[in-house]
């Protein structure tokens, strides 16, 4: 039996562009989630240049929270969900942290799915799959899913690792590990990247679990298209084949 790993807070990056309607939602989701061990939680709120009324909602929230550990940093300019991220882990002071999205496609109740294998000492990477476990999934679009599924084959083709769903949002890594790799991809070629170049750490231990998935439609505000599955392909041809 591993050693059980002992840290004291979770840090909360939430990259948001144009989630006036939902943001304030998932950030009550957020704050009602009691963690295991009783670890503490950060919110890294960064505004990726939105055009909606984001900002003020965001800003509202916090005068009304002031309880809530956030943190909040914004864009001058939109640069993409990835160089969001870039933004929200170099302000981490977590000892791990995990990726939530604004949208409500993802139930932060399940961030101790993810937390066990950490604090049971087993894992430094968690990743949540849409494709494992028998929680709720909406069911969308079929070519989405073959497209997610042909990604994550190509990605494990090149990374070696037999992952289900290597373009979930929900994604938990240890900080120091992933505050040390240096990323380049600005949008959605984020994930192929990381997972990548985190399949290259020495003696790095991934893990996934089954989570559930409450996914949008395009008139629901779902911002993923073809041309971001292209950039994918992209950046799995050269981050993990190529080893850039």
């Amino acid at each position: 039996m591993a050693a059980s790993t002992l840290f004291t807070k979770l840090s909360i990056i939430i990259p948001v562009y144009n989630e006036g309607r939902s943001v304030s939602l998932i950030l009550d989701k957020v704050k009602a989630v009691e963690l295991l061990n009783n670890i503490e939680k950060e919110l890294i709120i960064v505004n990726d240049c939105s055009t909606d009324n984001t900002k003020q909602v965001i800003e509202e929230y916090m005068e009304k929270n002031q309880d809530v550990d956030i943190q909040y940093y914004e864009h001058e300019i939109n640069k993409g969900k990835g160089a969001a991220l870039h933004t929200g882990f170099s302000k981490a002071k977590g000892e791990f942290l995990i990726i939530q999205d604004a949208d409500l496609e993802y139930d932060p109740e399940e961030y101790n799915d993810l937390l066990k294998p950490i604090v049971n000492g087993f894992a430094d990477v968690v990743y949540g799959s849409r494709f494992k476990g028998n929680n709720p999934h909406r069911i969308l679009f079929f070519w989405h899913t073959i497209g997610n599924k042909f990604l994550t084959f190509l990605s494990n083709l090149f990374t070696n690792l037999n992952l289900s769903d290597m373009e979930t949002c929900y994604k938990m890594f240890n900080t120091e590990l992933i505050q040390g790799i240096k990323l380049k991809e600005n949008r959605f070629g984020f994930e192929p990247e990381i997972t990548a170049k985190i399949s290259r750490v020495p003696k790095v231990r991934i893990y996934e679990v089954g989570i559930s998935y409450y996914g949008r439609t395009y008139d629901e505000g779902k911002k993923i298209g073809w041309k971001d599955g292209v950039r994918a392909i992209f950046s799995i041809l050269k981050y993990a084949m190529l080893k850039l």
